[in-house]
């Protein structure tokens, strides 16, 4: 039989935030549906409605923390996929970096586009 293996400590602070993260997404993931798939229809979303929903605080500020929360949970599940392969030493630190650098080009690039979408700047 096989050895369990997970590169998760079991409650350590990744394995925690992996599954806060994943709360976190299902809410805020419901409420995105139920708000651009079933109150409005795809039909009737147009530009000067998202810009009118990214300049309310609370939604903008809403979604900043999806796109955030997103990006860590992907990021920090696939590099726990890698290591629970097997990937160590250096392609391991390399992928660590990799991934790193693109979940930061990730944000800052949803950020340029979401502060686009306001009337703030």
């Amino acid at each position: 039989m096989a050895e369990y293996y997970s590169s998760f400590e079991p409650k350590g602070t990744r394995w925690f935030l992996q599954r806060l993260t994943a709360g976190f997404l299902v809410v805020v993931l419901a409420y995105h549906f139920v708000l651009l798939h079933f109150v409005n229809h795809a039909a009737e979303i147009t530009f000067a409605g998202s810009t009118a929903r990214m300049s309310q605080v609370g939604y903008f500020s809403t979604m900043m923390l999806f796109l955030i929360t997103a990006t860590f949970h992907g990021v920090n599940g696939v590099y726990n996929a890698l290591v629970n392969q097997g990937i160590d030493g250096t392609p391991r630190a390399a992928v660590k970096w990799l991934l790193a650098v693109a979940g930061v080009m990730l944000i800052v690039q949803g950020t340029r586009v979401s502060l686009a979408l306001t009337n703030l700047v």
